[in-house]
C-alpha cells in the first residue's frame, strides 16, 4: 500500500517530464533531498532492471542508496525500488498522464523498513518522521520540475 501520494499538472508534453524524471543524474535539480544518482557500470540510462546508486542530503547529513528500476515506459511511468545497506528502504513510482494542456504527474512513495530500518534512517538522515517529510518534499519536487518543464 503506498504511504505517500502527490499529483500535479504540468503544462509540458508527457514525452519531456518523463525524461526528466527518469534522468536520474538530474534528479537533484528539483528534489530538495535527492540529490541525483550514478548509473551503475554498464548502465547508461532508464530500463526495467538498471541499477543506480540515489545520493540525498537533510542539512548535513548526507546518504546512498542502491536502486533497481522497476517500472520504466516511455512518456508514462518510471520506477525504482531502495535498499539501504542491503535492506528494504522503499518504492518511488511516477505515472504521467496526457491532458490536453501536458500531462497529469502522480509521485508515490511507499515505505518498505522495518522498525530497525526506520530507527537507522533517523540516524543517517536526520528526519523522525518520514511520511510528512517525504509529502512536502515531493509537493516541492513537482513544482520545481514543473517550472523547469513549463
Amino acid at each position: 500500500m503506498t504511504d505517500v501520494i502527490v499529483e500535479r499538472d504540468i503544462a509540458a508534453p508527457p514525452e519531456k517530464v518523463w525524461a526528466m524524471i527518469s534522468d536520474v543524474t538530474r534528479m537533484g535539480e528539483w528534489s530538495p533531498e535527492a540529490t541525483g544518482g550514478t548509473w551503475n557500470k554498464g548502465v547508461s540510462g532508464p530500463a526495467v532492471g538498471a541499477r543506480f546508486k540515489g545520493t540525498n542530503a537533510n542539512g548535513k547529513k548526507s546518504w546512498s542508496t542502491a536502486c533497481r528500476v522497476t517500472s520504466c515506459e516511455s512518456g508514462r511511468e518510471f520506477g525504482f525500488a531502495v535498499r539501504g545497506g542491503g535492506l528494504p528502504v522503499s518504492d518511488w513510482n511516477y505515472t504521467i498522464t496526457p491532458t490536453p494542456e501536458g500531462c497529469h504527474v502522480v509521485e508515490e512513495w511507499t515505505d518498505h523498513r522495518s522498525a530497525t530500518t526506520k530507527f537507522l534512517g533517523r540516524i543517517i538522515s536526520g528526519v523522525a518522521e518520514r511520511a510528512p517529510h517525504n509529502q512536502a518534499n515531493m509537493e516541492r519536487t513537482l513544482e520545481a520540475l514543473a517550472q523547469a518543464a513549463e
